[in-house]
């Protein structure tokens, strides 16, 4: 049996060569009166050396160690008693991808199934981990991410990876999802597809058909990336990490509904674009910009009264939600409308 750490954190003094071995053997999934039948000790002996494990790693429970087993390179996937041989490709995934949707309530599928990530703040790792794009993920992040200012008080970290491993296994290999190295955790290069990464794709490809002066294009490429939201992203997720990713992904959703609306205005297509920019103005009623092009849009139209009612509408639920008045670029538009100033509204009614 292996008794040396090859990668990830190394166990140094923590632990004796036969509890190294204990360890490699929990690691390959053997009971305990299997490993005191290989290592030829009682089998209290080998319950004494999982305690003494479990209390020198700071692990809560088997599962846990188990994970460790395979973190710190004692125990390498595919490979020990419990395992078949090695997976194809060096540990990279064959066959049926995982897809994860953060853009809502969090899911996951393989191969049209739908698998169960856990509870919340389980599945709040597994957003962490689908929203770093490929980069690893440490512990410590994991932590101040998921769970704040409430740290847990055991390291729950291990075992909540374990368990995802298992929840979200795809092919042949159980631990294929989720790997760990030297710098954290990350999701296997390849084995997933995350519809934040395809969102932020066609958002961009949207910016660059703007700036190629083919809203046609933009049109169909901001349409396809609202397709992909299904509600509030990572609703009713906890921990710092979702609750910023909900504001920069509504406002990423937002920012493509305004180009889609301005590549409209450029087809000539008024009506299509002042009924969504009514919708983003229901949906999000504190937020100045949508307003401003809803106001603009309808008063090229000729319905300066609507136009300037959303002006009012907006103007109290600033003072009633937040208590502020309306912002400069809020209150210019509304003086240009007032005024009549086509050429002013025009000059300000391009959206980024």
């Amino acid at each position: 049996m292996p008794t040396t750490a090859t990668i990830g954190r190394p166990l140094g003094a923590a632990l004796g060569r036969q509890e190294r071995e204990v360890l490699h053997s929990i690691g390959c999934g053997l009971r305990d009166d299997e490993i005191a039948a290989a290592l030829g000790v009682p089998e209290d002996t080998v319950a004494g050396h999982v305690a003494r494990i479990l209390a020198a790693l700071g692990l809560r429970d088997r599962s846990a160690a188990i994970v460790h087993a395979f973190d710190c390179g004692l125990v390498v996937p595919g490979r020990g008693p419990r395992t078949a041989g090695p997976a194809p490709g060096g540990g990279r995934v064959a066959g049926p991808k995982v897809r994860i949707s953060a853009l809502g309530p969090l899911r996951a599928w393989a191969d049209g199934r739908p698998l169960e990530p856990g509870h919340p703040r389980q599945q709040a790792v597994l957003a962490a981990l689908a929203l770093s794009a490929g980069r690893a993920v440490s512990r410590r992040q994991l932590l101040d991410g998921v769970w704040g200012t409430e740290q847990p008080a055991t390291n729950v970290v291990p075992v909540y990876v374990y368990r995802l491993r298992k929840a979200l296994r795809v092919g042949d290999g159980p631990h294929a999802l989720i790997e760990h190295g030297p710098y954290g955790y990350r999701l296997v290069p390849g084995a997933a597809e995350v519809d934040v990464a395809r969102l932020e794709r066609l958002a961009a490809e949207a910016g660059a058909a703007v700036r190629a002066d083919d809203p046609a294009e933009a049109v169909r490429l901001c349409s396809q990336a609202l397709d992909l939201f299904r509600g509030e992203p990572l609703a009713g997720l906890p921990g710092p990490l979702a609750e910023l990713e909900r504001v920069r992904l509504t406002e990423l959703g937002i920012s493509l509904g305004q180009r889609r609306a301005q590549s409209r205005l450029r087809l000539g297509r008024l009506a299509e674009a002042t009924a969504e920019l009514s919708a983003l103005s229901v949906a999000h009623p504190l937020h100045e910009p949508v307003a401003a092009m809803l106001m603009r849009a309808l008063s090229r139209g000729g319905r300066q009264a609507d136009a300037l009612a959303v002006f009012d509408r907006t103007r109290r639920r600033l003072a009633d939600d937040l208590g502020v008045p309306p912002s400069r670029m809020l209150r210019g538009t509304y003086e240009m409308i007032r005024r009549g100033d086509e050429a002013g509204l025009g000059r300000t009614g391009n959206a980024s």
